[in-house]
């Protein structure tokens, strides 16, 4: 069994898959029209093409406004993404203008550091020893 797909749910997907790709650096896998608005659109990250995909999930269900607002209150992280050197990747983000909630923070051998995706969510990204 592996992960082969997980999601966000994000406020506007235009939005959002600007965010994931022009700033962070993820590339487009999959866009279908659903309907009128929504889109199953996901990204990949452009280091593994063909590994797990992140669903650009459109928000409109009533329970995720909620969930999300109390997310984002106590300061909880929507998803994790891994990356090589958290600090270094703060410095480029901070410098894409992407706002961070926490800086830098080593736990032990981890470094974590969270982010405001501009679509609703928080993202934390993590540093572990290979």
């Amino acid at each position: 069994m592996k992960i082969q797909l997980t999601s966000v749910f994000v406020d506007d997907q235009a939005k959002a898959l600007h965010f994931y790709t022009e700033i962070l650096g993820f590339v487009m896998k999959h866009d279908v029209p659903l309907g009128e608005k929504d889109r199953w659109l996901t990204v990949v990250s452009a280091e593994e093409p063909h590994g797990v995909e992140l669903l650009l999930e459109p928000a409109g269900h009533p329970a995720v406004k909620p969930y999300r607002d109390t997310l984002v209150q106590d300061g909880i992280p929507l998803a994790q993404f891994a990356v090589d050197d958290v600090r270094a990747e703060y410095e480029r983000l901070s410098g894409l203008g992407v706002r961070f909630t926490q800086e830098p923070l080593e736990m032990g051998p981890v470094t974590t550091a969270v982010f405001d995706d501009t679509c609703g969510n928080l993202i934390q990204i993590a540093t572990t020893p290979q």
